[in-house]
């Protein structure tokens, strides 16, 4: 019964991490798509016209165009775990905030979070660059390619970039207000939810012929349910911040996108944006306050297809737990 509830855990475990990195892969491609293309006159809101487009898409080019850059979105996760681990190794920035915390631990660690996103700042550039690059003009990127232009891009070599690529200090703060908040903000969450689940479930007392199937639920859903909860609120409410940091970073690139209005076509982007407060006027003035949830309509679908998984792991398991006892 241990042994099986111990697997249970890496299974449900397992179907989660897979869902947020493979499964919604195509979901990530497309709203970042929508988040750069200051042309779109659909702004893709809803799922049903973000799963129309996919379908397009797929047609055109093939499922290759919607699973694009993953290898590197799984490098930059790599890259940012080892840099927040050799910093908080040679530095006193805390990477875990103790039970006993005060203001000075709190502030060393979020500046440790901070420098974290900034290191691995060029890296997501080229790993975001990669997965909006469209599948019809790109030829095929190595798998360390994300790295190799990452440092290009700091030694200001490799790839040649237009005039108006922004300087690297010029996305610094963005990049470590984005990824600051959206810690903050998951973190929040998380601890509130786990907390809720956690109080109902004492309420909640077990039978005798439902022990193991409700401990093993008990023990592995709570966490991975307030994680959930936690990325959900973070990515909803910091969206208008992401299309103004994928907008800043993408700029001068020479990146041509899908047209996400056709699902055929390609689109040059060729904005011209100062920095962040010009380029969050800017979108204000042109597209409307709608411009900042281009593409929102993936999240939904992102969302619902991890809900969706998860409601499935919990049925298979605690009908396999069920029968076995």
């Amino acid at each position: 019964s241990e042994q099986l509830n111990r697997f249970a855990g890496f299974g449900i475990g397992l179907a989660s991490l897979f869902t947020e990195n493979v499964l919604a892969h195509p979901c990530i491609v497309l709203r970042r798509q929508c988040q750069v293309n200051y042309h779109a006159r659909n702004y893709h809101l809803t799922p049903f016209t973000i799963v129309n487009i996919m379908y397009s898409i797929n047609k055109t080019q093939g499922p290759r165009a919607l699973w694009k850059g993953m290898g590197s979105t799984f490098i930059v996760q790599g890259i940012t775990l080892g840099t927040e681990g050799i910093i908080s190794e040679f530095t006193p920035l805390p990477r875990e905030l103790s039970h006993k915390w005060n203001l000075k631990q709190i502030g060393g660690h979020l500046l440790l979070k901070g420098l974290t996103h900034v290191i691995a700042m060029p890296f997501y550039s080229a790993s975001l660059i990669e997965t909006v690059q469209s599948e019809i003009i790109r030829d095929n990127p190595g798998i360390l390619d994300c790295v190799k232009e990452g440092i290009g891009r700091v030694v200001g070599m490799g790839v040649p970039h237009s005039k108006r690529l922004l300087p690297l200090m010029v996305l610094t703060f963005p990049t470590a207000l984005h990824g600051v908040l959206h810690y903050v903000i998951s973190s929040i969450v998380q601890k509130l939810v786990l907390f809720v689940l956690k109080r109902a479930n004492a309420h909640n007392l077990p039978t005798e012929s439902s022990t193991s199937v409700q401990s093993m639920l008990d023990a592995y859903f709570p966490e991975l349910i307030a994680s959930f909860a936690a990325s959900l609120c973070a990515d909803v409410m910091l969206y208008p911040l992401e299309t103004v940091l994928h907008r800043l970073h993408i700029q001068g690139t020479r990146t041509i996108i899908d047209n996400t209005d056709l699902g055929y076509e390609v689109l040059p982007i060729n904005t011209q944006y100062e920095g962040m407060r010009d380029c969050i006027n800017t979108i204000k003035r042109e597209e409307g306050m709608l411009g900042f949830y281009k593409g929102f309509g993936a999240v939904i679908v992102q969302y619902t297809l991890h809900v969706a998984v998860l409601q499935l792991t919990k049925i298979i398991y605690s009908t396999l737990l069920q029968n076995v006892s």
